[in-house]
């Protein structure tokens, strides 16, 4: 049970986090069109909600590597959806996180994989 509870939730972190990296890096160009879209930063505040439950699930028992990894990651992630929730400043620290979140559930995944074989 622990070993498809670990599985899970690090594959909705990769999920979580690569749907969010693209959603930064994509959404930014579909606002030069004129289809009248305004970016909203509690869409990046859901995203970086669902990583952080997701984080604290998985550093209970993954390794210091992937926890520090991790813990930084969101930190940045949420100093940049912060900043630009309450002072309007676009920060490009959201993707260095988004990048860290996504490599550091692989590496939990691939750790946990190696583990259970």
């Amino acid at each position: 049970m622990k070993k498809s509870a670990s599985s899970f939730y690090d594959i909705l972190g990769i999920s979580s986090a690569a749907i969010c990296l693209v959603h930064c890096l994509i959404f930014p160009l579909l606002t030069i069109l004129p289809l009248g879209l305004t970016h909203n930063p509690i869409i990046d505040l859901a995203f970086a909600s669902i990583g952080l439950f997701v984080i604290f699930k998985i550093t209970k028992k993954s390794t210091l590597l992937v926890s520090s990894i991790l813990i930084v990651s969101m930190g940045l992630i949420w100093i940049s959806i912060l900043t630009e929730i309450f002072l309007e400043i676009h920060l490009d620290l959201i993707y260095f996180g988004g990048i860290g979140m996504v490599i550091g559930h692989l590496i939990n995944y691939r750790l946990h994989k190696k583990q259970n074989h």
